[in-house]
């Protein structure tokens, strides 16, 4: 815990509680007022002649909770939850929403657990990155069952252009958390809410592009309506005993538990024989063209938006509801980048030797506590590392990897 002042100019009284520097001795003194906060946390905002905390968003690659919180008195009234995030490779940063005590002067910080987890995302090879990936820890509660609190994490891997990705990243977890709020989360109940949020992310997507006027992106510029771009979806919810995962495309979630690489999700390519049976009944085809394709140009038999291959490719995701484990050592979710070129059993390998690096004396450097690398920069090196071997493994197409570690997240 560290103490840094805060305050307002006074430009009669040349008192200070702070410290004098050679820097601040060719300064008017300013008189401070203390409140207690995290070191490393700047004040980029004022309210009431407080400093306050500015909220942002994670933009690094892994996230840590703080395990230790400032202590101090506050009321009941116009209390909000304080979370603190810090990004790694970046100075330390701390995701706030503090409340105020009676006096406007101390700061009460509250610790959220949050499952450790790390990202990559690489243009590769191609000229366009149509990847997105959203990362949404603690983005629902759910007040009815024992779920508890709920974490988001999902990969989009867009075609035609990234605009159906990025919406998706802006908007999919909002969709979700509606539909999942006041539910019991039994797996029926998960199946539906998923089939809603996609069949609305879709809808969403299709009207925007509809409504779209003038060259705002490069695809644009030759389809006004936009009728040609989609994006796969996998999107994995982890509660403190289930892992549910939604897929909608060839983006893939695997489990790896004890070691051993369990699929989370199924591939949905035009040729898998349940799909190719849709297809067909629904008055398509599926043309061998570099691979099996939807008419001849999609490689995969289900996607959000790509409204001019309906109903042959539809939205509606596979849902799958797992019980967690003991043995449950990371969650991978990755574009078909990283699968087209590396296995199932060589994700998990890959993702658990840098994780196992948490408990291996021999690479503790005194980064946390009792000597412990951080877990989340583990997660960290893990989805670089598995994108580096994309790419060394001639991937041509954008690679976006998210570990999340199930080991130490109950």
């Amino acid at each position: 815990m560290a103490e840094v002042c805060f305050g307002v100019v006074a430009e009669t009284d040349s008192s200070s509680p702070c410290e004098s520097s050679s820097r601040a001795v060719r300064r008017r003194r300013m008189e401070l007022r203390k409140i207690k906060v995290i070191a490393g946390v700047t004040q980029p905002g004022t309210e009431n002649g407080i400093k306050r905390p500015k909220l942002k968003l994670i933009s690094g690659s892994v996230s840590r909770i703080c395990d230790n919180a400032v202590e101090s008195s506050s009321t009941d009234d116009d209390e909000e939850q304080l979370r603190l995030v810090e990004t790694k490779g970046s100075p330390p940063t701390i995701i706030l929403t503090p409340f105020l005590g009676p006096s406007n002067s101390t700061l009460l910080v509250q610790a959220v657990a949050y499952p450790k987890f790390g990202f990559a995302s690489v243009c590769g090879r191609r000229r366009d990155m149509e990847d997105a990936v959203a990362i949404h820890p603690s983005f629902c509660q759910m007040e009815q069952g024992n779920s508890g609190e709920l974490h988001y994490f999902a990969v989009y891997d867009g075609h035609g252009c990234s605009h159906v990705a990025t919406k998706c990243k802006e908007r999919l977890h909002e969709l979700v958390k509606e539909e999942l709020e006041n539910k019991e989360g039994d797996h029926e109940e998960w199946e539906h809410s998923m089939n809603r949020s996609f069949n609305r992310m879709d809808k969403e997507v299709i009207e925007w592009n509809n409504s779209v006027t003038g060259a705002t992106c490069r695809c644009e510029l030759h389809t006004p309506e936009c009728d040609a771009v989609g994006s796969t979806a996998v999107v994995a919810v982890v509660t403190p005993d289930k892992i549910i995962v939604a897929n909608c495309g060839d983006s893939r979630a695997i489990l790896c538990r004890n070691g051993k690489a369990i699929p989370l999700s199924n591939d949905q390519k035009p040729d898998r024989p349940d799909e190719l049976n849709r297809i067909q009944e629904a008055g398509g085809r599926v043309i061998y063209w570099d691979g099996p394709r939807v008419s001849g140009v999609l490689a995969m038999s289900r996607a959000i938006g790509d409204n001019y291959l309906k109903p042959y490719v539809i939205c509606e995701p596979e849902v799958t509801v797992t019980d967690r484990t003991a043995e449950d050592d990371c969650l991978i979710l990755a574009s078909d980048g990283l699968w087209d070129v590396v296995s199932n059993d060589t994700a998990c390998g890959v993702a658990g030797m840098c994780l196992k690096r948490n408990a291996s004396p021999a690479s503790t450097s005194g980064n946390g506590a009792d000597g412990e690398m951080n877990s989340d920069q583990c997660c960290s090196d893990a989805s670089m590392l598995l994108t580096k071997l994309a790419l060394a493994r001639r991937s041509y197409d954008n690679v976006s990897v998210v570990v999340i570690d199930l080991k130490h997240y109950t």
